[in-house]
């Protein structure tokens, strides 16, 4: 074989070298980079190669398992062969959080030239429940058989499941993946902190109509389908986090203060808890219904403001005076995209004091960083949170100053 044949269905034999961005392990064989699923750094393995359009990498699956690692358990899932959604499952927790910290740390080197290994924390109860139990929103498709279950990895075939483990028990005691759904495509469930379960059939909304969340010490109200943390520890574990960085870096209640990528007002209300009802606190957030709910969520907070609009033409309009006042702090917690560079760009104009970004992507993050370290901002601290256990996702925030 060589870099000019194509590789398509052959098996080959590799070493794995180190993790990549998005569950995937890096091998190399005759010169070309192999991107592998369903292994351990360190492992031997025989695989098969699935995808191969030519250039430098082809991609493919293990079909044996030469040597294994120290670290390889036996997958919890009995649908673990064919189910999406649990790619770290083969490896134990502990090197599932060493492997996240390998992925940020070659991030932040690499884009954006900063030489830092943070270590990825577990969530309260999760090394207890062996990182199981833990997903308060779930999503499952149907087929023309009326059969229910998450996608294959890499297809649209449902793959029928008896459990779903990731899930919170009010939503496994639904058994709503245990019926037959004729005529229907999707079902999307939610299990609130306060006991309210809802679900909806191709959007058609069932179960409790009235949904409460309960983090960073208030009471959230949330329409259907808006969005919360997975991770039943999330909400509140960020929130704490956020509140935390803000006393350290001096927060300041009554400056000009933002929460942008706001949702239904999350880290706003937990500032409020922290610091009274009399801070100056603008929610930005795109979606109109979650706006609403922000609006609602803060009502009782004499200096809330929320404000239903894209982060993006925000900060236009907000850059156009100038730097903010002395003291302001802005919050973020942007899509898994990142916030990128037209928002990057007004927030150096704009210049807080502080800014606390939320990420659940770390690449998206280390190059949103990149020009916000070479503005002049400092990083006062870093924490990483394995809020999606099993799966390759966590979740990391950043406090930077001036």
């Amino acid at each position: 074989m060589n870099k000019s044949t194509n590789w398509l269905g052959h098996i080959i034999e590799v070493q794995i070298e180190k993790v990549a961005h998005g569950g995937i392990f890096v091998a190399r064989h005759e010169g070309r980079v192999v991107f592998v699923s369903h292994v351990i750094p360190g492992e031997v393995a025989k695989v098969r190669v699935y995808e191969d359009k030519g250039g430098a990498f082809c991609r493919a699956e293990p079909v044996e398992i030469i040597t294994a690692s120290p670290d390889r358990v036996k997958h919890f899932w009995k649908n673990a062969e064919e189910a999406g959604g649990a790619e770290f499952g083969h490896i134990s927790l502990s090197r599932q959080r060493e492997l996240k910290a390998d992925v940020l740390e070659e991030g932040l080197q690499r884009f954006a030239g900063i030489e830092m290994r943070v270590p990825v924390l577990a969530a309260p109860g999760d090394d207890e429940r062996n990182g199981l139990g833990y997903r308060t929103r779930v999503q499952l498709h149907v087929n023309e058989d009326g059969d229910v279950g998450p996608y294959k990895e890499r297809t649209h075939e449902v793959v029928r499941v008896k459990t779903l483990p990731l899930a919170v028990p009010d939503i496994q005691e639904l058994g709503l993946h245990l019926k037959n759904w004729q005529d229907v495509k999707k079902i999307e469930i939610a299990a609130s902190s306060t006991g309210q379960t809802q679900w909806t059939i191709d959007k058609k909304l069932k179960g409790e109509e009235k949904f409460l969340e309960r983090a960073g010490g208030r009471t959230f109200r949330l329409s259907a389908g808006a969005f919360w943390q997975v991770h039943r520890e999330a909400a509140n574990l960020l929130a704490e986090e956020v509140v935390a960085v803000t006393k350290a870096a001096g927060f300041t209640k009554d400056a000009q203060n933002y929460d942008l990528y706001g949702g239904v007002g999350l880290f706003s209300g937990a500032l409020a808890a922290a610091y009274g009802l009399d801070i100056k606190i603008t929610t930005v957030e795109a979606s109109k219904t979650a706006a609403e709910d922000a609006r609602r969520n803060l009502i009782d907070i004499k200096g809330a403001k929320s404000i239903a609009t894209p982060t993006e033409r925000f900060l236009d309009q907000l850059a156009s005076a100038g730097a903010l006042p002395a003291k302001s702090t802005i919050i973020m917690d942007p899509p898994r995209s990142g916030a990128g560079k037209h928002v990057i760009e007004r927030l150096i104009t704009l210049a807080p004091d502080h800014l606390v970004y939320v990420a659940c992507d770390p690449i998206a993050l280390v190059r949103d960083l990149k020009p916000l370290t070479g503005a002049g901002y400092k990083i006062a601290s870093i924490k990483a949170f394995d809020l999606f256990p099993h799966t390759h996702h966590f979740e990391t925030v950043v406090s930077l100053v001036r």
